[in-house]
């Protein structure tokens, strides 16, 4: 059994301001909270050490996607029989962001996004929740169209010189270099669909063409951008952590899929 102290609010924020958080910085934050070992006061404090060090100037965004508010058509792990697909197109309820709860984002992710002042976007399958100083500009004008794109909470991120932090997993969940994709020449598209609530609270299936996104090359692009020496990897708690600067971490990624992809 693991006979090391349980780490709390006060040592979760000096490892991440150790690591580089800085008060006043912008940070999209994603987590395996398992990782990071036993922590006293669970999640909240997970949370409390993260505003702690980007201080009240500071703004920590996280991502909460609902993948299973998609088009069942497309379903494959696990698939849904294709007798289902009308039902689920017709009664799903409609994407809430005060309602609806992230799915596979996990734990951390969820708390940030019942947080008193939290804000949401209101894209359908992958919204973000952001708090602090520039909360509504990374949340602001979410189109349906533009997903990951400059219209994004990851393009707001990116104007604002933010952050990216990888606390207990890898590039595959790093979603700024979905960012990357949207800035290729010409990304493949595809028709989408999820339910919309209207202002009525009654419920709407819409469809619209968005760019298909792959992340089954992450994990290699990124050990190239560990190897450019610009992410910073320490420990926060009992994980591994890597911070970034989210720009650079884009741009990056950018060249390298225009060099790589084919």
């Amino acid at each position: 059994m693991d006979q090391s102290m349980p780490h709390t609010v006060d040592s979760l924020a000096s490892d991440l301001r150790a690591l580089g958080l800085a008060a006043g910085d912008v940070v999209l934050v994603h987590s395996s909270y398992r990782s990071l070992g036993f922590v006293a006061g669970g999640t909240q404090a997970v949370v409390q050490a993260l505003l702690a060090a980007v201080g009240p100037d500071g703004t920590l965004v996280v991502p909460t996607h609902t993948p299973d508010n998609t088009d069942p058509a497309g379903w494959r792990h696990p698939p849904v029989p294709e007798a289902w697909w009308p039902v689920i197109r017709e009664r799903t309820p409609g994407f809430d962001p005060a309602r609806t709860p992230s799915r596979y984002m996990g734990v951390l992710a969820e708390t940030v996004r019942t947080w008193p002042g939290a804000l949401r976007s209101d894209h359908p399958q992958v919204s973000f929740a952001a708090l602090g100083r520039h909360a509504v500009e990374v949340v602001a004008g979410h189109p349906l169209d533009d997903a990951l794109g400059e219209r994004s909470p990851l393009g707001a991120v990116y104007r604002l010189a933010g952050k990216v932090l990888l606390l207990g997993c890898g590039y595959d969940s790093n979603t700024s270099l979905h960012l990357a994709e949207y800035r290729q020449a010409a990304p493949p598209r595809a028709a989408t669909g999820s339910s919309l609530r209207q202002p009525d609270g009654t419920s709407r299936w819409a469809t619209w063409v968005d760019v298909v996104t792959d992340e089954s090359d992450f994990d290699r692009l990124g050990a190239d951008f560990d190897a450019t020496g610009q992410a910073t990897t320490g420990r926060v708690g009992g994980a591994t952590a890597r911070l970034m600067p989210q720009p650079a971490l884009v741009d990056h990624a950018t060249a390298w899929m225009a060099a790589h992809r084919h």
